[in-house]
């Protein structure tokens, strides 16, 4: 089953100074039509109340609304999907698990790494990075850059390829000219000192 993947994908991340909810409040009214809540510092009880709170939001706005790791909890929330960090995942026992009508993402730091996932042919999106250094989701795998991107393109992938990793507003239109897919961001937006314009600056560029 085809599904629509969104070209900008904004994600939530543990701040001490603004909540996951105020987050999605200014990503959703500013521009971002996919939203990915990245939490991974609370309880199942806790995460399901904010993620609640959070699909009002985004149904408000006509957001897609997509979890990180926790699929277990798809079936008590009302979110469109979820994305898998974890590169060891067994992505058929997930798809099994959430059912065809959830979108599934997975994560990859590499072309061969890519490839896998396309060939299980159940994962609907890849998050391919990091393209830069991140303190986000820190890691020790290459730096992809531009030419990363590019080598990926080579291969003329048909799982869409959605950058990630310590991009900024100034890195994107370079980045669309490797042929990639999509963005993600999220201190790009999140760590700025007025968020909201940096989403409608990244929206105007993508769109």
């Amino acid at each position: 089953m085809k599904k629509y993947i969104s070209r900008f994908h904004y994600l939530t991340q543990d701040l001490p100074n603004r909540t996951h909810v105020e987050q999605a409040a200014i990503a959703c009214t500013t521009g971002a039509n996919w939203l990915q809540y990245r939490c991974l510092t609370k309880t199942d009880e806790e995460l399901i109340d904010e993620i609640n709170e959070i699909a009002g939001i985004c149904d408000e706005w006509g957001v897609t609304l997509i979890l990180t790791n926790h699929y277990h909890l798809l079936n008590e929330v009302d979110a469109q999907g979820v994305h898998i960090e974890d590169f060891d995942a067994d992505f058929a026992a997930i798809r099994e698990a959430i059912g065809e009508d959830k979108t599934l993402g997975a994560s990859a730091t590499n072309i061969d790494a890519f490839l896998r996932v396309q060939a299980i042919g159940v994962v609907d999106y890849c998050g391919y990075g990091p393209f830069a250094h991140t303190d986000t989701k820190p890691n020790n795998k290459p730096l992809l850059g531009f030419n990363g991107y590019r080598e990926l393109q080579k291969h003329n992938p048909e799982l869409p390829a959605i950058a990630v990793g310590g991009i900024q507003l100034t890195d994107i239109d370079l980045l669309l000219e490797t042929g990639v897919y999509g963005i993600a961001v999220s201190a790009a937006v999140n760590l700025a000192p007025d968020p909201g314009r940096v989403v409608k600056e990244i929206y105007r560029k993508i769109f």
